[in-house]
């Protein structure tokens, strides 16, 4: 059994919570069966390490938040994720954390061009690891309007998107970073669309909910994350 720290930096919108509860409650039912134990810490709340020894490695969850928002506890937990570089301490980002990551290391993160990513994505991966089941594309939920706008420096490609240029990162061998959602299932996923139609409107509502038809690899990425904690935490 794995022990890893949950940067709790955002929640679920609460008409989404009956789904399956807010990210911790996601993680865990994601990840307990394959031997990783999360402990949550409610950064948005002052709950931080004390030591990054305290676990033995970490995941940053995604938010709603956007990660150049004025807050001082999210300058906190940057410059946890530039210590974790330094230290060499596994990490994995999703989403706000693979934004987060991106921004402690020089990236600029912005609203995209091309607007909202919402609904099932396609990305590629670009360079296999160890902890990979294969390289053939991965399939997930998105939900998120600011993109990294490049690669910051001693980060590597490792999955992309037409829509999404900078949709992965290797930071050494000990991190990495993927925007898209392994947490949201397609019920939850298209539950938070349902409820975003004055956001989104309709006609992207429903394009979006469209493409959740197809299968989800949110077990295919739940290995990943588990087999990379094992191997090299």
């Amino acid at each position: 059994m794995k022990k890893i720290g949950l940067l709790l930096v955002g929640h679920i919108d609460q008409g989404s919570l009956h789904i399956g509860g807010d990210y911790p409650e996601l993680y865990a039912e994601l990840l307990a069966p394959l031997d990783i134990e999360l402990t949550t810490y409610r950064c948005d709340e002052g709950q931080l390490p004390q030591s990054l020894s305290e676990q033995e490695g970490w995941i940053c969850s995604p938010s709603r938040l956007s990660v150049y928002d004025n807050h001082a506890w999210l300058r906190d937990v940057e410059q946890l994720l530039l210590a974790m570089v330094k230290q060499e301490i596994p990490y994995v980002g999703i989403c706000f954390g693979h934004q987060l990551m991106a921004q402690a290391l020089g990236a600029t993160v912005a609203k995209a061009d091309v607007g909202w990513g919402i609904g099932a994505k396609h990305y590629e991966i670009v360079e296999q690891q160890p902890w990979m089941d294969s390289p053939r594309d991965i399939v997930l939920a998105a939900s998120h309007q600011d993109q990294v706008q490049s690669l910051p420096s001693g980060a590597r490609l490792m999955a992309t998107s037409s829509y999404c240029p900078v949709g992965g990162m290797l930071i050494g061998d000990r991190a990495w970073t993927l925007q898209i959602h392994p947490e949201f299932s397609t019920a939850l996923a298209d539950n938070l669309l349902s409820t975003r139609r004055s956001l989104f409107g309709d006609d992207q509502v429903n394009t979006a909910r469209a493409t959740l038809s197809e299968p989800l690899d949110q077990q295919r990425i739940a290995g990943w994350i588990s087999r990379f904690f094992h191997q090299v935490a």
